[in-house]
């Protein structure tokens, strides 16, 4: 778990996943050695900060994005939401500006709801504050902070070890409307000719998703995918045996959005372990769904 609490500790809030992207590159230069296959990566100023890895001959991609929801200070103590951070006076936020490191509070007033943060000094307008990261290991679990998606991104750089053919596709901006996967789904269909994909994110647990019970297929949530690509995503599953759970959800969203309205013919499927505590500094995940994660990833990569 040392990836993935190496992963949780960078901040990468929409708009300013560089950091993570950096890491990323160095993680992949340094280990590529040892994976059973090497990649092309495709990384320059055309993508922005997204980058690709690109194996052998790809027929599927999988997405993970690499930012995280956050909060932007505003005027005087001001908190502007990054995505969709839960908000609870008391929880640490962390950044840095013009006149050094921060470590402060977050404040919310009872009347208003109006977000503003605890500090000796005010702080640059424009400063990007991110959770604390409070990294808690047990033999069964990890909670951290943005879990969501680093925990996306870990199971995408752990697929590497023995994909041999496919598209590793890092993304941006998800949490904060999308923006980045419509250029990412052209380039890897006119380049590649690929045009199904996997998600590589995190869902929530739910009175009909349970922690333990292994990652969960998503039948749908407020986008529906076509359905046959479906079907073969829960043979190739049904077949595994790996642990697995089936989602219906009425909401929500993730990268899928911007592939089910691209102008070619992509198919999609969130496939991802569940969470409890979501969009929180204490966002927790059963190992026993992380370890399905992976190893139905590396089954449908060869399958698919």
């Amino acid at each position: 778990m040392q990836l993935l609490h190496n992963l949780c500790r960078i901040a990468a809030p929409s708009g300013n996943e560089a950091p993570l992207t950096t890491f990323v590159l160095d993680y992949v230069r340094q280990h590529q050695a040892s994976w059973q296959h090497q990649p092309r990566v495709v990384a320059h100023e055309n993508l922005q900060d997204c980058l690709l890895l690109v194996f052998g001959e790809p027929r599927t991609a999988v997405f993970a994005h690499l930012d995280s929801i956050g909060f932007t200070v505003r005027y005087g103590r001001q908190l502007v939401r990054i995505g969709g951070p839960q908000a609870e006076a008391g929880y640490r936020l962390v950044g840095k500006d013009s006149q050094g490191e921060i470590d402060c509070t977050l404040t919310v007033d009872e009347e208003t709801g109006e977000l503003s943060y605890a500090f000796p000094r005010e702080i640059d307008r424009g400063t990007e504050l991110t959770f604390r990261c409070d990294f808690r290991e047990t033999e069964t679990t990890v909670q951290s902070c943005y879990l969501d998606n680093r925990l996306g991104v870990w199971n995408a750089l752990r697929l590497c070890e023995t994909l041999e053919h496919g598209i590793i596709a890092f993304s941006c901006w998800e949490e904060h409307g999308g923006g980045s996967v419509a250029y990412l789904a052209k380039h890897i269909y006119e380049i590649y000719g690929v045009r199904q994909a996997l998600i590589s994110d995190i869902t929530w647990v739910t009175e009909g998703v349970h922690a333990g019970q292994g990652c969960a297929i998503s039948l749908r949530d407020s986008l529906i995918p076509r359905r046959s690509y479906i079907n073969r995503i829960r043979a190739i599953a049904a077949a595994s045996g790996v642990p697995h759970q089936l989602e219906v959800e009425g909401s929500g969203g993730s990268d899928a959005k911007e592939l089910q309205h691209a102008a070619a013919p992509w198919d999609w499927c969130f496939v991802g372990a569940p969470e409890d505590h979501v969009h929180t500094p204490n966002e927790l995940v059963d190992k026993r769904d992380i370890a399905s994660m992976l190893a139905l990833y590396q089954v449908l990569m060869r399958e698919l």
